[in-house]
This record gives structure tokens, C-alpha cells and sequence, in this order.
């Protein structure tokens, strides 16, 4: 009995869903179609809870119809404009004007989906009709009698409650029930009041689904066909209508019979419709389905960059890291995924890819010394990022062993990179501009030792102890300058430099210049800072920092801050505000160029002379190693800063005795290795003929060129070493 019951009450039940439905294509019909809120939704509410329950979103102005909002993928390109290095998106799609899709396409869709399309007013009364008759009264199988209008409603609510991350709601448009299409019916006749045919087509076509993960009939255009969807055929355009029905089913690329079967269908209906004559159609049909295919697949993301995917990820960061594209991390995801952004960085195509070979052929991939190498290039004076690269294949699941890897070794960690590189001798040249900057003369003998008193270093952020400081092979040059020190890459005097100036002021200079840890904790070298700094062994800072900091000094003392962006477009292609490089006068003109003038002298003469350039181009460069884990080089000519780290960033593993690149030695510096990858990206690219460089600049202000010591000043022993003290 109470299984009787039950099926009574559903039976009940459904004859007054029936009955509910019934009124409603009535009410359709007495109303000749135009039916308004304020006619039917009463009657609606007050006939059964289940039309109740549509009542809420009613208000076509509550809900979002304009196709242009749509979630559409976003396109990453290199400089020149023309070179797509990524795509982005949540729903593969690119909306289009309804005046840039073929006749063919729109005429297609309409005699699938809906041939009285230009005829209803939303809802299709006899389709309604025929709908309930044939399920209801004859018993086949479920017809809906959905307008185009109701199914862009539909799919517009899915999407806003997809949007809105209500799967609940999403569920709610989606499920088969009168309440359901009951609220359809209403707002697809509000719709039409509101929207013209012409755009509620466009809507539709930019909505609909046309295959697994495509959006779209300009992506379905481009996906299986490679053209736009203004240049689709007949038989393309049939094939594109065809899908929707089961768009995984009816999917060419995946079922070319079961396409090909239902393209025929859609072509005798558009002769039925008399949008094309049967000759036409015919002659559409005689084409073999895998022949008519182009695919051009649409990867997503920098997975599929190839060598610009380091890049890639990089201008990723700045967008999910900046409050110019959103207020929340949230949002700006949101807007790259499905904004519709063409995006313009500043990668240089040659210079990505003479870089990623360059990084390569100093340490390949798999060598087995596991070591990674790392590359970071910008313009002076704009700060553009021109190439970024390691000797790694970026993989955004892969863990940091192997040869795949998500972190971006030659940038901060908030831009995805590591730690950072301990710099080495690279440093020195920080310690030497902000000598100079404040008043000092690079010709004043210095006093040095092998023991400092890290107690006489104003700003030191560790214990005080003595600290152990010789040169290269051991030993001290006493008294040295800190041009000479520069030039010859020597320890000790950097530790009487920083003494007497304070490792406040240099925090000062570094800073200005360009210069942070990488580390996302505590970027700012002034809480860090330590004696060991002075010669790059203590803080990490990443290659495109350190790229940066030179770049400084090739731009005659302007700083800019990296930029990989120059121009963004929304959906509608208009401009957006995109991140400033901030450029300004960090250090002197004549304080930059009498630094360039030293750092020439160290390679033509000094401890740097492995990095001379190819053809006599004047050559400003640093090499540096850092407790035999880092081999680093820097410098610059005028229209190009470049710094390369070579190590292991993922653990501290020391170079002596290793067999790197086929080559064994008992000891590495940075001349071995980080050296030759520097002078093959920089020779190469230069040889493109799109580098300036100015061989005239690094004129040294002869007055910087002096003795001046700034006051007088004391040397004493304490337990911990030598001390310099200020004394008038």
C-alpha cells in the first residue's frame, strides 16, 4: 500500500507539473507571445510553488546579457606583437561581433536549433506544443521545444552562477524540471523586449559549447578549421551547428562519422528552412568530414610556452601580484583566465632563444652535476625584461628535483623564483658606486687585515666577532684603493670600505640601484645587511635583481624597475593601466659612469679580463664566486645588462673536484662557467644588430679619481680585529 501511495503522489505530482506548464503555454498563447512580468508572474506564484520558486530572477536587469562579458581566453605576445607565447583561460572562447560570423554559420544554428527563430518572441508556442505532445500525449522521447533565446538564458545563468561559484545554482539552471523552464520562458520573453534578434544570436553563438573545452563559434573556427569564423564554408558551418546538440558525441576530431552524419542533418534542414538550395547542400555533403579538418589545438597556459615558458610565468606574477589589474589576487587571476587580455610583454624572441641555448650549453639539462644556470637581461634606462632563462623545462606540478621545475631561478620568490644566489665579488660593485656617491675618492689608499672587528660595521645585523677575510690565494694588499680592489676583485679592502662608510649608507646605494633579496620575507637588504655582504656571502639576491643593479650604472645612474609589459588590451580592445617602471636619477651620472670606467679597467687589465667581448666592444663586467657555490658574472654594454648565476639553488653543494659539462676541475670560479654563458648570450645577441652600445661611455670624473678620504680616520686592533674609526 505504501508503495502504491508513493506512486500515486509522483504520478499527482507530475500531472500538476504538467498542468502548471500547461497554463503557462496558454497564458503564451492568449498573449500572442508578448508576455510581461506583470502579466504573468502572479499567476505564476499564485498557481504552484514550483513556478514560485522561478519567480527571483525574473528581472532580465538583475542578470548580465551582454555577450562582451562572457569569460574569454587571454593571449600572451612577445615584443614584436605577432609571437604568442601563451594562452589563458577558464572557457577557451573569443567573442565576436555577429558582423564577423558567416551567413552560412548563423543560418545553420537557426535550422538546428530554432527555425522559427525569427518568427517567436522568445518562446515558441507551436514548438511548446509540439514539445508537450510528443512527450506528454504521445509518449516518445523528451523534447524540450527550446527557443535560442531560452538556451542562451540558459547557458547565461549557468555561466553567472559558475561565475558567482554557486555550484548550487549552476545546478539549479541546468536541471530538468518545469521550474526550470518555466523561468527560462519568463525571462527569454522579457528578453526579447529588451535585445534584438541580431544580438541575441551573437549572444548565443559567443556562449554556446562546441566541443570539449571550446567556447564559441570563433574558437570552434579556429580549433577545427584554423580560420575565422567570418570564413567558415557550408559545410564548416554545418559541422560547427551540429555539435551542440552533444558536444562531446558529436565532436569531428573525436567522432568524424557521427560528425559527418549530423553535418548532413543540419544541411537538409537548411535547405528545409530555404537558406541554402539542395544542390548546395549536396555538394557540402560530398565532402569527407576528415577531410575538411585543419586542427589547431589552443594549449593552455605557460606549460605550452617552450622557452619563453620562464618568461611566461614571470609576466603571470606581475599580473597576479600588482593591484593595477585588481584589487585581490582573486580578481586578477580571474582577469587573466577570463578577461579576454591580449597582453604585450617585452621578451625579444632571438634574445629568449639565444638565451635558453646560451644557459644550455654551459650546463645542459641532464648534466650530471644537477647544477642549474640562470639568465636575466634588461634594457638600461627602461627597464624591460628581454630574456629570462634557465637550464630547465618548466613544469608548473614538477618538484624542484630533476630537470623540470616550477621555480624560476633567475627571479624573486614572489615572482616564482628560489631563495635567491649568494652574489660573490658581483657585489663590489655596489660597495665601489656608493663610495663614490658619498664623497669618497676611488684613489684613497686603504688600510686592510685579515681579522675585522664586525663590531666597527654601523648597521651589521649579526653578533660581534671577528671576521676571517683574505683575497683570492690567500694574503691582503695593504694599503689597496678601491679602484685598484675593484679591478682585481680583492676581499680585504671591501672590508675597510665598509667600516668607514657603514654598511647603512651602502644598504642606501643598493637599494637605489635596484637591489632586494629575493627572499619574500625580507626583501630589504637594510634588515639584513651583514659584514659578509660587502663581498656577496651572506644575502641571495635573484639574476634579474643583480641585472638590474648594473643596468643602473650602464644608464648613467638612472634606475628603472623591471617591467615585462608594455601594453594591455581588455575584451573590447581598450588600453589598461599596466605597471611603470619608475624610472629615476638613483646615483650621479658622473658616480655611474666613472664606475663603468673601473669595471672596463677590470676587464681589460683586472680579474674580469675572461669577459671581454667579441669585435672590441667596450666590455663593462664583474666576475664573482661565492664560498665555492656560486659562480656568478654581471655587466653590461650601454643597451644591455645581463647577469648570469650558475650553482645549486636547491641545496648548497660545493663546485671543487666536480666534473661539470664533460670538464673536471679541483676548483671552479665564476670565469669557468658563468663567464662563458654570459659572453655567448651577450656576443650573440649584440651580433642581431638590435643592442646600442656606445663605446665612448665610462668617463671617469677625474675628481672621483682621487685621494679625498673624507675626514681623517684611526686603525686600531681590538680582540676581534681591525677597526676603523672616524676621528674629524
Amino acid at each position: 500500500m505504501g508503495h502504491m501511495s508513493k506512486k500515486k503522489q509522483k504520478q499527482a505530482k507530475e500531472h500538476k507539473n504538467v498542468f502548471v506548464l500547461l497554463l503557462a503555454y496558454v497564458l503564451c498563447i492568449m498573449a500572442g507571445g508578448f508576455v510581461t512580468s506583470g502579466f504573468l508572474l502572479p499567476f505564476a506564484m499564485v498557481t504552484d510553488q514550483v513556478a514560485e520558486s522561478a519567480s527571483p530572477s525574473l528581472a532580465v536587469s538583475n542578470i548580465d546579457f551582454n555577450p562582451n562579458n562572457l569569460p574569454q581566453q587571454s593571449k600572451m605576445y612577445a615584443a614584436d606583437g605577432t609571437t604568442l607565447i601563451a594562452t589563458f583561460y577558464t572557457q577557451n572562447r573569443i567573442v565576436v561581433d555577429l558582423s564577423h560570423v558567416s551567413k552560412y554559420m548563423q543560418q545553420a544554428v537557426v535550422a538546428r536549433e530554432d527555425r522559427r527563430f525569427f518568427q517567436h518572441s522568445g518562446v515558441d508556442v507551436q514548438g511548446v506544443l509540439r514539445a508537450f505532445v510528443q512527450t506528454y500525449v504521445k509518449g516518445g522521447d523528451t523534447q524540450g521545444g527550446s527557443t535560442l533565446t531560452q538556451q542562451y538564458v540558459k547557458n547565461m545563468l549557468i555561466n553567472q552562477a559558475t561565475e558567482n561559484d554557486d555550484p548550487i545554482g549552476a545546478y539549479h539552471a541546468s536541471e530538468d524540471t518545469i521550474a526550470r523552464k518555466l523561468k527560462e520562458m519568463l525571462i527569454s520573453l522579457q528578453l526579447e523586449q529588451k535585445y534584438s534578434k541580431s544580438e541575441i544570436l551573437q549572444g548565443y553563438l559567443n556562449i554556446a559549447q562546441f566541443g570539449t573545452s571550446v567556447y564559441g563559434v570563433e574558437t570552434a573556427a579556429e580549433h577545427y578549421f584554423s580560420k575565422s569564423a567570418a570564413d567558415l564554408t557550408l559545410g564548416e558551418a554545418a559541422t560547427i551547428a551540429s555539435i551542440t546538440k552533444n558536444p562531446a558525441a558529436y565532436d569531428p576530431t573525436v567522432n568524424p562519422d557521427a560528425a559527418q552524419k549530423q553535418r548532413d542533418i543540419v544541411l537538409d534542414l537548411m535547405v528545409e528552412c530555404g537558406f541554402v538550395s539542395q544542390d548546395e547542400a549536396n555538394a557540402a555533403k560530398a565532402e569527407n568530414m576528415s577531410d575538411m579538418l585543419h586542427v589547431k589545438d589552443v594549449p593552455v597556459g605557460c606549460q605550452t610556452a617552450g622557452n619563453a615558458a620562464f618568461f611566461c610565468d614571470y609576466v603571470v606574477h606581475q599580473i597576479e601580484n600588482s593591484d593595477t589589474f585588481g584589487q585581490t589576487a582573486e580578481e586578477r587571476q580571474k582577469l587573466l583566465y577570463q578577461g579576454g587580455l591580449t597582453i604585450y610583454t617585452t621578451m625579444d624572441v632571438d634574445a629568449e632563444n639565444l638565451a635558453n641555448q646560451a644557459v644550455r650549453n654551459g650546463i645542459p639539462e641532464n648534466d650530471p652535476s644537477g647544477f642549474e644556470a640562470a639568465l636575466a637581461s634588461v634594457e638600461p634606462g627602461t627597464g624591460k625584461v628581454i630574456a629570462l632563462a634557465i637550464n630547465r623545462t618548466y613544469n608548473a606540478l614538477a618538484t624542484a628535483d630533476g630537470t623540470e621545475t616550477a621555480i624560476n631561478y633567475a627571479v624573486d620568490q614572489k615572482d616564482g623564483g628560489g631563495g635567491g644566489w649568494q652574489t660573490g665579488s658581483t657585489f663590489k660593485v655596489i660597495n665601489l658606486t656608493s663610495w663614490l656617491a658619498n664623497g669618497y675618492g676611488a684613489r684613497v689608499p686603504l688600510p686592510t687585515a685579515m681579522a675585522y672587528d664586525t663590531g666597527g660595521f654601523e648597521c651589521n645585523h649579526e653578533a660581534q666577532t671577528t671576521w676571517s677575510v683574505h683575497n683570492f690565494g690567500g694574503g691582503t694588499v695593504n694599503p689597496e684603493t678601491p679602484e685598484q680592489a675593484l679591478i682585481m676583485s680583492h676581499n680585504t679592502t671591501q672590508a675597510t670600505l665598509g667600516q668607514r662608510l657603514g654598511l647603512c649608507k651602502i644598504a642606501d646605494t643598493a637599494t637605489s640601484m635596484g637591489y632586494k633579496n629575493s627572499s619574500a620575507a625580507t626583501p630589504d637588504i637594510h634588515d639584513t645587511i651583514a659584514p659578509t655582504d660587502l663581498i656577496g656571502g651572506h644575502n641571495g639576491a635573484s639574476p634579474l635583481t643583480m641585472a638590474t643593479v648594473f643596468a643602473t650604472i650602464a644608464a648613467k645612474g638612472v634606475h628603472c624597475d623591471p617591467i615585462a609589459i608594455t601594453r594591455v588590451t581588455n575584451s573590447s580592445g581598450q588600453d589598461m593601466a599596466v605597471p611603470s617602471a619608475n624610472c629615476s636619477q638613483a646615483v650621479p651620472e658622473n658616480v655611474a659612469q666613472t664606475v663603468a670606467y673601473i669595471m672596463n679597467e677590470g676587464v681589460q687589465r683586472g680579474a674580469a679580463t675572461s669577459a671581454k667581448l667579441n669585435n672590441n666592444v667596450k666590455t663593462f663586467a664583474k666576475t664573482g664566486t661565492a664560498d665555492n657555490w656560486y659562480m656568478l658574472t654581471g655587466g653590461f654594454v650601454t643597451g644591455l645588462s645581463t647577469y648570469v648565476a650558475t650553482g645549486n639553488e636547491e641545496k648548497l653543494e660545493s663546485w671543487d673536484g666536480m666534473t661539470i659539462n664533460g670538464r673536471t676541475r679541483s676548483f671552479w670560479d665564476g670565469s669557468y662557467i658563468a663567464t662563458p654563458i654570459w659572453k655567448e648570450f651577450m656576443n650573440n645577441y649584440i651580433a642581431t644588430g638590435k643592442v646600442q652600445h656606445d663605446d665612448n661611455y665610462g668617463t671617469a670624473d677625474q675628481s672621483l679619481l682621487s685621494t679625498n678620504s673624507n675626514g681623517t680616520w684611526s686603525t686600531t686592533t681590538t680582540s676581534y680585529g681591525m677597526k676603523q674609526v672616524k676621528v674629524s
